[in-house]
């Protein structure tokens, strides 16, 4: 099993930032991709940026590239999610994911676990 803790999530007001991380444990991190997907109100969950196990590949939603950074610490078991320029449609809850395979890869169906989620919330 594999456990994954997020934070770092909270209240912004457009145009700030926030840092997202999240904390696996449970196996070894380092062989694995992660992802982060987020999910608003009434909406399906979507991919937003994922990062291979050894960092090379990384791929972003259309919707937050160019203000959303990826990167992880092998070392610390952690992935994090930097997002500035923040919008009030970014407003959902942030869910990390670890992957079953070392690629990347923006599908859904690729990671077998999942954290419980944390909220961000972007003000206008």
């Amino acid at each position: 099993q594999v456990q994954l803790v997020e934070s770092g999530g909270g209240l912004a007001q457009a145009g700030g930032s926030l840092r997202l991380s999240c904390v696996a444990s449970g196996r070894t991190f380092s062989g694995y991709a992660m992802g982060w997907f987020r999910q608003a109100p009434g909406k399906d969950r979507e991919f937003v940026a994922a990062i291979s196990w050894n960092g090379v590949s990384i791929y972003y939603a259309a919707s937050v590239k160019g203000r959303f950074t990826i990167s992880r610490d092998n070392a610390k078991n952690t992935v994090y999610l930097q997002m500035n320029s923040l919008k009030p449609e970014d407003t959902a809850v942030y869910y990390c994911a670890a992957g079953s395979r070392p690629t990347a890869s923006p599908a859904y169906y690729t990671y077998s676990y999942w954290g419980q989620g944390t909220q961000v919330t972007v003000s206008s």
